[in-house]
């Protein structure tokens, strides 16, 4: 079991520097093409295999992401969203539909996390179950859900057995980790116990999840609750929670999407925040945020001193997010907001937020990782979106 968790401080964030290695290049125009021409699509994840690479069938990849509608105040996604399943091959995309039955998660909606294929052949889909299925408005509460079920390729058809079991595994404890489970909320102003990171350790063999989490401020601090990165192990009877790998020790109260990649004989933690989840808002920048360890449960160390390993540029601070680092050191996420003249393009009104919205899939970088520090390139193109 772990120690004492890793504490991100104001004292890191200090060390900032925006630099060309730790700073994304402008997403110009044209856009990036829509996958879905009349969906939103965010967050996405490659289905893995269990040694970390990219499940392919019938020459296809295969990848899952959230989806939407693209209609409306794109901020309204969040209430509608559903798991889709997408194939990518030389000639782009493909869309396979939802993941999921109607009806068939837990909440009211579904929300990230990250997929396995086993070596029987069947998926096991980790996701965040948000709300409660039947509830007469969205509310917050996120529990973590294992869909457990086969692959079925019948008639040049690739999708989930639809009658999938569905399996609460994980939720809050309401001690280390507060419970999600708010009625209102918003941006940067919900606690977190979802988007679960599934992990194979190579040092004991042993699955983990990681969990986007909060944990209580200290008495003294100006908020209520902090970011946090839970840990949790596969027991013969579930899973355990464990303490956390990382707390944003009063510089932050929203930290999504982690994750870990083991490359050389490091472990590198990432994962993502906005720039209005800091404290004091704005303070660093929208960006995929990392630390280095000798071992899961660390000691770890912030990358390039102050754990930002790629920010969005200056003049478009919000115009990507929802980072994910493959195997492969590949960098993928998706088009968020272009800037609307100096205000938080999210707070716009429908017609405008929406005109800035990208809601398809980013261009790809590539990370150079040295020990503690990193830097980001623009890989060569080898086939659409990646």
């Amino acid at each position: 079991m772990n120690g004492e968790p890793a504490r991100w401080t104001r004292k890191h964030l200090a060390a900032l520097v925006g630099d060309a290695a730790t700073t994304a290049p402008v997403i110009g125009l044209p856009a990036p093409p829509r996958v879905l021409p009349h969906d939103d699509i965010w967050d996405l994840w490659p289905i893995q295999e269990e040694d970390g690479s990219t499940t392919v069938v019938r020459g296809h990849e295969l990848w899952i992401a959230l989806s939407a509608p693209a209609l409306g105040h794109p901020e309204e996604r969040h209430d509608l969203a559903r798991l889709r399943l997408l194939a990518r091959d030389a000639d782009g995309w493909t869309d396979l539909g939802h993941v999921f039955a109607d009806g068939a998660s837990p909440g009211s909606r579904e929300w990230s996390g990250s997929t396995v294929r086993r070596p029987d052949g069947t998926l096991s889909v980790f996701y965040t179950a948000a709300g409660r299925r039947g509830e007469a408005r969205p509310t917050f509460a996120q529990t973590v859900v294992e869909a457990h079920g086969r692959l079925v390729t019948d008639d040049g058809r690739i999708l989930l057995d639809q009658a999938a079991e569905h399996r609460e595994i994980l939720r809050s404890d309401g001690v280390t980790y507060l419970p999600a489970d708010e009625v209102e909320g918003g941006p940067g102003r919900i606690k977190a116990f979802r988007d679960p990171g599934w992990f194979r350790d190579p040092a004991d063999g042993r699955e983990y999840l990681l969990v986007a989490a909060s944990v209580a401020a200290s008495a003294d601090a100006d908020h209520a609750f902090m970011g946090a990165v839970a840990l949790a192990a596969a027991t013969p009877g579930g899973w355990s929670l464990r303490p956390p790998l990382l707390v944003a020790d009063g510089v932050n109260h929203e930290i999504e999407r982690p994750h870990v990649v083991v490359h050389g004989s490091s472990y590198y933690l990432f994962f993502c925040t906005h720039r209005h989840s800091f404290h004091p808002p704005g303070s660093a920048p929208t960006g995929l945020y990392g630390f280095v360890a000798p071992s899961l449960t660390g000691p770890y160390t912030p990358l390039n001193g102050s754990g930002l390993v790629l920010a969005n540029p200056a003049e478009q601070p919000d115009q990507a997010y929802a980072w994910v680092v493959l195997p492969d050191l590949k960098v993928v996420g998706f088009v968020n907001y272009r800037s609307t003249g100096g205000t938080d393009p999210w707070q716009a009104g429908p017609a405008e937020a929406r005109a800035a919205f990208g809601g398809t899939i980013a261009p790809v970088l590539e990370l150079i990782l040295n020990e503690d520090a990193t830097s980001a390139v623009v890989p060569v193109p080898t086939g659409a979106g990646r």
